[in-house]
């Protein structure tokens, strides 16, 4: 699914604003970085139904120079079966994940969010795959981010509840449960499967 032409523009221009705020001296040209951020505020707000003032909030607490944002994903299997926990947010399932944190390896910080989301230990074995989340097939989402995706041992542990997740089971390809589909998709599951399969795949990447 090709990203919309909104979503693709208003994140742009965010990141405009963004870096201009960042380094520019001239009140006059804050000020028109200031308009810019408001602009793509509207759009974002316009083309995924939220409320203008929660992007503008949003957009406003973001600074420094303008980069993806990194959501590090991590597949678990167990007798053929794929790792999933469900979000409380939503109520729907996802691979155990998150944002990356400052400081920490991609792979480190992988690993922790499995422990942290499912209770179960991992050892990353594998980068499986670099996406832009906008190619994809995701719902519209503020920033530009890009998704990282492991495949990991498991070492150890056992199924726990976290403050952002609830129940950490395992399923077969043919019998996922409704996907959270603004962190992962059933195409990007079916990837990793492929990856299970035929560990001498390359790393896929856009």
């Amino acid at each position: 699914m090709a990203t919309p032409t909104w979503l693709d523009w208003a994140q742009r221009l965010q990141a405009i604003a963004q870096s201009g705020l960042t380094y520019c001296k001239d009140k006059f040209d804050i000020q028109r970085y200031e308009q810019i951020r408001e602009i793509a505020a509207e759009m974002m707000a316009n083309g995924s139904g939220q409320d203008v003032a929660r992007v503008e909030k949003l957009f406003t607490a973001q600074a420094g120079y303008a980069t993806p944002k990194i959501d590090v994903r991590v597949a678990a299997f167990r007798d053929g079966r794929i790792l999933l926990v469900r979000e409380l947010e939503d109520g729907r399932w996802t691979l155990p994940g998150g944002w990356a944190d400052v400081g920490e390896p991609p792979s480190v910080a992988a690993a922790r969010e499995v422990v942290e989301e499912s209770g179960y230990e991992v050892r990353i074995t594998k980068l499986a795959a670099v996406f832009d989340r906008n190619l994809h097939g995701h719902p519209p989402y503020a920033f530009h981010a890009y998704k990282i995706f492991f495949l990991g041992e498991l070492t150890g542990g056992a199924a726990k509840n976290s403050h952002e997740t609830a129940d950490a089971e395992f399923f077969a390809e043919d019998q996922l449960p409704p996907l959270s589909v603004l962190r992962v998709t059933a195409s990007q599951i079916a990837h990793l499967f492929e990856h299970l399969r035929h560990p001498e795949l390359p790393t896929s990447y856009d």
